[in-house]
């Protein structure tokens, strides 16, 4: 049986692979990764504000006290052993190179152009075999149209892929007027070499105490697949990119099904924060003795068998899901049945 799969033109040992997370913070955590048996491991983003806040950290260590007199020069901060959040990334991309075997993609979060950008380069110098470039924006300017929002991104991917020759995929959010036309152009006009669908938005709360406004993470389910179920079943074959799947990849039933609408790849993390790193080997063996079963020889045999073009009513991923959802609701004003 052969369960191996392409991604960014990386052969996988199989299809399962851990997508960013705080498992990946350090080496420890990435060479614990690679023995647990994930078939490469996508590193946690480098963050653009982390990139420019460096920059002007740097640049007012230097200038502190600039005006002063010779006497004063003890009024400069010491800054020998400041190492920037850059530094730290690359090295550690350097480090968990020579440490792992299986391939290692890099990433990057970003919202603007901008000389940053060109880290991305130096990312690859130090080691990674791709990248996954995380667009993660959320517009507030009323003024700011959806096209122009389209074109930054386009734009970014373009300035990206001039400065790698190692693959590039693009992590999304579903939050798209025409999600197939921005894929499109991602994919023809950027250049993107992969999609992963989705993005995750980490909604804030409100403490009503304190009068703040809080961060809050609440790790997926697997009723989170369905949104990046449907897409990726839409886009394959449609757009000239490989698919990966990062929200809901619980269970191997899970894993099957991204398969099954065109993924080349299902991400997994909140399972592996759960339920500890063990679960990788324990869903790919339940993928293995599910194929069997059903007679599958490969991953690669039912890739898209149930895509948007391979099912016999496409509009199952359209509209007649919503009408059918809706027409099998009955209402039991007992509150019984639902």
């Amino acid at each position: 049986m052969d369960i191996t799969t392409n991604y960014l033109g990386l052969t996988l040992k199989h299809p399962l692979v851990p997508s960013p997370s705080p498992l990946s913070y350090n080496l420890d955590g990435i060479r614990r990764l690679e023995d647990a048996g994930a078939p490469a491991v996508v590193m946690f983003s480098l963050f653009e504000e982390e990139v420019q806040n460096t920059s002007l950290h740097f640049s007012h260590a230097l200038d502190y006290g600039s005006a002063s007199t010779a006497e004063a020069s003890n009024f400069f901060p010491d800054i020998v052993d400041f190492v920037p959040p850059v530094d730290r990334y690359l090295q550690l991309v350097s480090d968990a190179r020579s440490a792992i075997d299986v391939p290692l993609i890099a990433s990057l979060n970003c919202t603007a152009l901008g000389q940053w950008l060109e880290y991305a380069a130096l990312i690859e110098a130090a080691g990674a075999n791709a990248l996954e470039l995380n667009l993660y924006d959320l517009p507030t300017d009323p003024y700011t149209d959806g096209i122009s929002l389209e074109s930054r991104y386009v734009e970014i991917v373009e300035e990206v892929k001039k400065q790698v020759s190692i693959p590039v995929a693009v992590k999304l959010h579903p939050f798209f007027t025409s999600l197939p036309n921005v894929a499109h152009q991602l994919a023809n006009q950027g250049g993107a070499d992969g999609l992963v669908l989705f993005n995750r938005f980490y909604q804030p709360d409100i403490d009503i105490d304190a009068f703040e406004v809080t961060p809050g993470l609440r790790l997926s389910d697997s009723s989170e697949l369905r949104l990046p179920l449907r897409w990726t079943a839409i886009l394959y074959g449609k757009v000239p990119v490989d698919l990966a799947i990062t929200t809901g990849i619980h269970t191997h039933v899970d894993l099957l099904k991204a398969m099954m609408v065109g993924a080349n790849i299902g991400m997994v993390a909140s399972e592996l924060l759960k339920h500890g790193l063990g679960r990788i080997n324990e869903i790919v063996e339940d993928l293995k003795i599910w194929m069997e079963a059903h007679e599958y020889e490969s991953v690669q045999q039912m890739r898209g068998s149930m895509s948007y073009q391979h099912i016999g009513d496409p509009s199952h991923f359209v509209r007649a899901n919503y009408i059918q959802t809706l027409g099998s609701f009955r209402f039991d004003p007992t509150g019984q049945d639902f």
